[in-house]
């Protein structure tokens, strides 16, 4: 069965700030050490600065060509930047994010984790 909490690098579910302007990014997640489960991560921003600031997030690793980058606009609200159902993680693969301007984006977020069978049927 499936259990949804909140992400490793989270205080009881509290928003984490980014600090980082450069790789290696603020840990949001740290995945299940395990290949017969997986996290579905669910990501959401909040740019607290009065300029649009690009966030970068470092998905199981900092190779540049796989990295999310976007554009957070001022005063857009929390907004998904993962989606709708998630996205896959396991193996204690981790999930980094760094931003242009340090301490003014926050990264909030939950985990579904399951067997992989119950996340893909």
């Amino acid at each position: 069965m499936a259990t949804i909490g909140h992400l490793s690098g989270s205080t009881d579910g509290q928003p984490i700030l980014i600090t980082a302007t450069a790789t290696a990014g603020v840990t949001v997640h740290t995945a299940v050490a395990a290949t017969d489960q997986i996290d579905m991560v669910h990501l959401y921003a909040l740019n607290g600065h009065t300029a649009s600031v690009e966030v970068t997030v470092e998905w199981g690793t900092a190779i540049s060509t796989r990295n999310l980058v976007f554009t957070m606009p001022v005063d857009s609200g929390l907004t998904r930047i993962t989606p709708e159902g998630g996205l896959p993680l396991q193996n204690s693969n981790v999930v980094a994010v760094f931003a242009g301007t340090a301490n003014r984006v926050a990264i909030m977020g939950k985990v579904v984790r399951s067997t992989a069978d119950e996340a893909f049927n």
